[in-house]
């Protein structure tokens, strides 16, 4: 009976953490219904609301106390744009059931280059996405409970790093997993922001303490840069317009549902696009009225220590500070924020698979793991928005302003490659659905001026400098595999058999040496036995042996001045391929495996190291024979 072979102690280890592996054909067990796809693909969308109006109101507060009442006409500004670009999207999974995010439409319907364009923009904004959202979410949780500050060093870095761990974590486990997951804190994110609006609504109603004029306490000078009104407003708007950040993960992930999948995900952009659209215009009708009837509203930067979200002064106002119903909106506000990070590790994998597969990003971003999730994907997407995060300090002042340029870049290349579509496939109402998506396209590409304009000097310009070289790098990319596909493909060349030389390397004899003899025997070709001295006393010895051994082939010994194993061997074979440059060579090592992790620290792992040092020459292989210890 042929032994199974036991896991290592970090495979068992990463059993542990991650689970046992999914077999192919369980992936339709995976795939998601409506009801775990929202909190999967939603939380992006539906967490803006804890931030949007308040970066409205940040802006707002520029030209004076009373100019917030403006904010509640560019949240219906707003709302109005996320219904269309919502019935526009609804459009692009029916027409790409195969899932139809902006690179696709835009690669199949506009052309390479706009398809990259909006590849690259929808990377940045994924990154964003997990560094706003978790930085966000530790936000919230240090406006509840701000003693955190004094126990956790840097605690808006630290605890935003290790959230996205978290959500890493959960990601790589499965995407069934990650929706089970997240499906509470979403929903309840969901009940207590209704609750919270429905509360405030009737406490607002009822209240008869009005003070006659708003009452703010802000760090922000009013009327600072004395700029028109006009952009103040229009910056204003760009801000709130984060809020419709990840309306489009819904059709990059039509294939992460049950059958009918672009059925379902419809559905679940039109739940989740009508909820976002309550929570967002409720919570603005709130902020707008919260000054009057709230002793200390306050709208301080984010780098200010006294800074408070808005949804926790809300809290506040409608429960109580310190109640209980306060901490429950704050702990669903901060989950909910974390979790947003979800819909980009959904995503920013899916899409990098996508790309992979087009031979513009490398193979591996394709690969699926064994818990069917592109695994390289989310560690990179990790990596990446920890970076961000460590870079800003965690600051939303610093990241915000980057966000959204990214969104409605794609946004409007995937709705100019829808119009672009219904003008070739002509079928029922094309029409009709070419106007739809022409508005979308136009509404977009209106609002990314405006963000790209009012936001550039903020920030905005980093992400206009880095499409480009993102850009640059896929055509980079393909370029190189063009070029190994060129090198690789000529079949139909006469292949000519070369001349074939084996050295067996020979430290000392014994049975797993001889063993690797044997196998070089197997061979077509010239075999020499190869001994690199490091003690001369012991090579008379060695003779003797090899005479009764060797079976009859010959013994190099190389000396070695500076008691090295490899860099004898090294010039030897280059010694032998200057003298005879057409001839192939194979390098046989001998390796023992152990059984125990800690006897493997033992032994020397010469193979390891003949690869590294040959790696970079033509023609030469390293071959190992493995001998086993019990």
């Amino acid at each position: 009976m042929t032994d199974i072979p036991q896991p290592s102690p970090i495979g068992r280890l990463r059993r542990w953490l991650l689970g046992a592996p999914i077999p192919t054909s369980q992936a339709h067990h995976q795939k998601l219904t409506p009801l775990l796809g929202l909190p999967v693909f939603s939380s992006d969308a539906l967490s803006s609301v804890a931030y949007a109006t308040e970066a409205i109101l940040l802006i707002l507060i520029l030209l004076g106390r009373g100019a917030l009442s403006d904010q509640i006409w560019l949240s219906l500004a707003i709302v109005v744009l996320i219904i269309l670009i919502t019935i526009s999207y609804t459009q692009t999974i029916r027409a790409y059931p195969q899932g139809g995010g902006s690179y696709i439409v835009a690669s199949e319907n506009l052309g390479t280059s706009p398809g990259l364009v909006a590849a690259a923009a929808l990377l940045i904004d994924y990154i964003l996405t997990v560094s706003v959202s978790t930085s966000a979410g530790v936000a919230a949780i240090l406006s509840a409970i701000p003693s955190i500050r004094h126990v956790i060093p840097d605690a808006q870095v630290t605890l935003s790093l290790v959230c996205i761990g978290l959500v890493a974590f959960a990601n790589l486990r499965g995407m069934k997993e990650s929706g089970s997951v997240f499906a509470i804190p979403t929903y309840g994110f969901i009940v207590a922001m209704t609750g919270l609006i429905i509360f405030g609504a009737w406490k607002i109603h009822v209240a008869t303490n009005a003070f006659p004029a708003p009452q703010v306490l802000t760090d922000v000078s009013e009327g600072m840069h004395n700029a028109p009104r006009l952009f103040i407003l229009l910056r204003a708007f760009a801000a709130g317009c984060t809020a419709l950040t990840g309306i489009e993960a819904v059709s990059d992930g039509v294939q992460a549902f049950k059958a009918p999948e672009s059925k379902n995900a419809a559905k679940t952009l039109i739940i989740m696009s009508s909820i976002l659209t309550f929570l967002f215009i409720g919570l603005g009708i709130i902020a707008k009225d919260l000054p009057f009837y709230y002793n200390h509203f306050s709208i301080y930067s984010t780098n200010d220590p006294r800074y408070i979200t808005l949804t926790a002064q809300v809290a506040a106002f409608v429960f109580g500070n310190g109640s209980a119903g306060f901490y429950v909106v704050q702990m669903f506000v901060a989950a909910i924020l974390i979790l947003a990070a979800n819909t980009a590790f959904a995503d920013f994998p899916r899409l990098s698979m996508f790309i992979a597969r087009d031979g513009f990003m490398p193979r591996y971003m394709a690969r699926q793991g064994d818990k069917l999730v592109f695994h390289n994907g989310i560690i990179a997407l990790a990596i990446l928005a920890g970076l961000l995060v460590f870079f800003f300090k965690g600051q939303l002042d610093a990241l915000l302003p980057l966000y959204a340029v990214g969104v409605f870049t794609a946004f409007t290349l995937s709705q100019a490659g829808m119009v672009a579509h219904w003008f070739k496939d002509r079928g029922k109402n094309w029409h009709v659905r070419a106007f739809v998506n022409s508005v979308g396209m136009s509404l977009c590409a209106i609002v990314l001026v405006i963000i790209a304009a009012t936001k550039f000097a903020e920030g905005a310009w980093l992400v206009m400098i880095l499409i480009p070289i993102i850009y640059t790098g896929f055509i980079l990319i393909h370029r190189r595999y063009e070029a190994m596909t060129r090198q690789l493909s000529a079949m139909d060349e006469d292949v000519e058999e070369a001349e074939h030389i084996v050295l067996v390397l020979i430290p000392r004899l014994h049975r797993g040496i001889l063993n690797a003899v044997r196998y070089s025997h197997q061979l077509k070709g010239e075999i020499q036995a190869v001994h690199v001295t490091l003690n001369e006393r012991t090579l008379p010895d060695l003779h003797r042996q090899w005479e009764k051994y060797g079976q009859g082939v010959p013994l190099v010994v190389l000396p070695s001045p500076y008691r090295s194993l490899i860099q004898p061997v090294l010039d030897y074979v280059d010694q032998i391929r200057e003298e005879r440059p057409d001839v192939v060579i194979t390098v046989v090592v001998a390796e023992a495996v152990s059984t125990k992790w800690y006897q493997r620290l033992l032994t020397e792992n010469v193979a390891q190291q003949l690869k590294v040092a040959l790696a970079r020459r033509r023609r030469v292989v390293v071959a190992n024979t493995r001998y086993f210890l019990n």
